[in-house]
């Protein structure tokens, strides 16, 4: 099982503004519409697993990007809108008990989103891999990607690039 981040954070670390605003992702020059490998990365994950609020800020969006199963890990939503049946569905419990009801349903590669979530994911020691995407802006406060942690965690870099002439996206495994 391959549980991985794929994310983008400001220079000082946060993935959203303090209201989770993204607007700020808007502002990247991006004249050829690059998706900086993301279509790649998808071929490679069975199913998401993403925070509620990460969710509700893709609904947010008006169409649903996501063309794998999303798992949307809470324990305060009871249904998922009409529109995203059989696209979406609600899974609690921790990460854990996540992943082995996912594992059990036949998903074994797994795209990590939502900073709450990406946190508890590396707190139980469940990633595998990281692939973060650096925007040269210093938001000042906000999400952070990472969060308290009572235990430091070994990264290996595997590749870094410059995209844009502007982003450094950077992929680490976790060593252990």
């Amino acid at each position: 099982m391959t549980n991985i981040v794929y994310i983008a954070q400001s220079l000082d670390g946060y993935i959203a503004g303090p209201n989770g605003e993204l607007d700020w992702l808007e502002q990247i020059d991006n004249p050829t519409h690059d998706d900086f490998g993301f279509t790649e990365f998808m071929s490679q994950v069975d199913a998401l697993i993403m925070g509620r609020n990460t969710y509700e800020k893709v609904l947010s969006f008006g169409q649903w990007p996501y063309d794998k199963p999303v798992y949307v890990a809470s324990s305060q939503l009871t249904e998922i809108p009409e529109t995203l049946n059989g696209k979406a569905f609600i899974v609690n419990g921790s990460p854990h008990q996540m992943l082995s009801k996912l594992k059990a349903e036949g998903h074994s590669a797994f795209y990590i989103d939502g900073g709450a979530l990406i946190q508890s994911f590396i707190r139980e020691d469940l990633i595998d891999e990281l692939i973060i995407t650096t925007v040269p802006v210093i938001l000042g406060e906000g999400i952070r990607l990472f969060g308290h942690s009572e235990k430091s965690v070994r990264l290996k870099l595997t590749s870094s690039g410059v995209l844009l002439n502007q982003l450094v996206k950077t992929h680490y495994v976790v060593e252990r």
